[in-house]
């Protein structure tokens, strides 16, 4: 590897052990969400407190953690932290245009059931007294009408819930049992009429239809339908989850030896980058005896004239806020100007290939999710990154930046396919990446040797 950076694969806990105390100058991370997102192993969990624990002991006392979190579990993670020892400090909101509907579509799921899916408890009952009539077995059932699957417990009913069988798998019951083919007209598919077609951009990844976020972008139609059953149509147009637009970033802080001005001067941690982490570039002149109405338009109150004097230029840009806009998301909003800008793809990085991997470190062009226009320069780009989580390096650089004292090292126990360390290596930090998944490992590396080529500026790692 370099001296800069480093990814090594396996349990992030093994991996810190080898680390000394007080070592690590900031976390920055996105750890598992516990959503099994994808059916993804990885993500069956919260990383708990042992994982935050090992963490507190390697950062120097003041140095900061940043964690993603899943809307629905992020309330687990900050205890998990806070148990550790850590001190939650915030939580910031990243805030974007790209998220996309996970949610059932309540009246095409009755319409599967012919409109009674409430039988589903009699259609099980009336299956678990043919099966014991015979002295069959589930998994017996399993092998015979559902192919293998573990199915037929869910016929029967679990803790968790219960269905009924597809219109195929209960005809061929059915064909066997006779006493249950009463029950067919209860799991036959109502037909719904065609009233449409729609088509849209989506990722052969699944996770979006962006290319730099894994797979190549293809365009699929589909057949829009009217409700058939009378208790669908009564329920059109309910559904089970709103669309997603934003993450929780939890901001902790490992407690200091003091204060936080000597803990700085002792350990270069405790404290955030303000002036580095302002939003905009605009910089203006005091006019003042004393620099009070700069800082005031500093900090975002009602611009005024200043005429050029004695002092030094002040930066206007917005005090970092704990607020995250994408593109999108600020046009939404109505501001005038992004939080995070967009860079055009260069034919440089196009043309460097890494396996057809070119990303950009701005953002994400067209990343609203409606898809992309039949002259669109990205439309045919595609990348070997199938990770289901990438997170835009152009927001990765700004929490580094935030977090990060001059030549920190930043740890990421949970490394995914990179991004933190794409976004360390261009802001100048040094990296350590643990990864359990190998073939995330050799994207990673990949990703973060490209993006450390491409950084113009000087090495400060010397």
């Amino acid at each position: 590897m370099t001296d800069n950076w480093k990814v090594e694969q396996g349990d992030c806990r093994d991996i810190m052990r080898t680390l000394p105390d007080n070592s690590v100058d900031a976390i920055v991370s996105d750890p598992p969400y516990g959503l099994s997102f994808m059916g993804k192993a990885w993500d069956h969990g919260v990383p708990g407190v042992e994982f935050w624990t090992e963490a507190l002991r390697v950062a120097k006392p003041g140095a900061h953690l940043v964690a993603f979190g899943g809307t629905r579990t992020y309330h687990r993670l900050a205890v998990a932290i806070e148990d550790a020892g850590w001190e939650v400090r915030d939580c910031l909101s990243w805030l974007y245009g790209s998220g996309f509907p996970k949610s059932l579509a309540v009246d095409k799921a009755i319409d599967k059931r012919g409109g009674y899916p409430h039988l589903a408890a009699q259609i099980g009952e009336a299956l678990r007294m043919a099966r014991e009539s015979r002295g069959l077995t589930v998994g017996e059932c399993d092998k015979r009408f559902c192919g293998g699957t573990t199915n037929w417990s869910w016929f029967e009913g679990r803790p968790k819930g219960q269905r009924a069988p597809t219109t195929q798998t209960f005809a061929a019951i059915a064909a066997e049992w006779p006493e249950v083919a009463h029950l067919a007209e209860a799991v036959a598919e109502a037909e719904r009429e065609v009233v449409g077609r729609d088509t849209k951009a989506r990722s052969t990844a699944g996770a979006s239809a962006l290319p730099t976020m894994g797979g190549s972008v293809e365009y699929k139609s589909w057949d829009i339908t009217a409700p058939a059953t009378d208790a669908a149509k009564r329920w059109h147009g309910w559904g089970t989850a709103l669309k997603p637009a934003w993450e929780p970033i939890i901001l902790a802080r490992k407690p200091l030896t003091g204060t936080v001005a000597a803990n700085v001067t002792q350990y270069g941690t405790g404290a955030i980058n303000v002036d580095g982490c302002r939003i905009g570039t605009d910089t203006v002149r005091s006019s003042g005896t004393t620099g009070m109405d700069a800082r005031r338009f500093a900090q975002g109150t009602r611009p005024q004239d200043y005429e050029a004097r004695q002092e030094p230029s002040v930066h206007t840009g917005r005090w970092p806020a704990n607020v995250c806009l994408d593109e999108d998301a600020a046009g939404m909003l109505g501001e005038p100007s992004r939080f995070f800008y967009t860079a055009k793809v260069s034919r440089k990085e196009r043309e460097a290939g890494l396996d057809g991997m070119p990303e950009r470190e701005g953002g994400i062009k067209n990343d609203s999710g409606r898809g992309f226009s039949e002259g669109d320069p990205y439309k045919k780009i595609t990348t070997t990154n199938h990770h289901p989580t990438v997170k835009p390096i152009a927001l990765m650089r700004w929490l580094c930046r935030l977090v990060t004292p001059p030549n920190g090292l930043i740890l990421d126990p949970f490394n995914g396919s990179g991004s933190t360390g794409c976004a360390a290596v261009l802001e100048g930090f040094r990296y350590l990446g643990c990864e359990l998944e190998a073939e995330y490992v050799e994207i990673a590396r990949r990703r973060i040797a490209y993006w450390q080529g491409q950084r113009a500026e000087p090495d400060l790692f010397g």
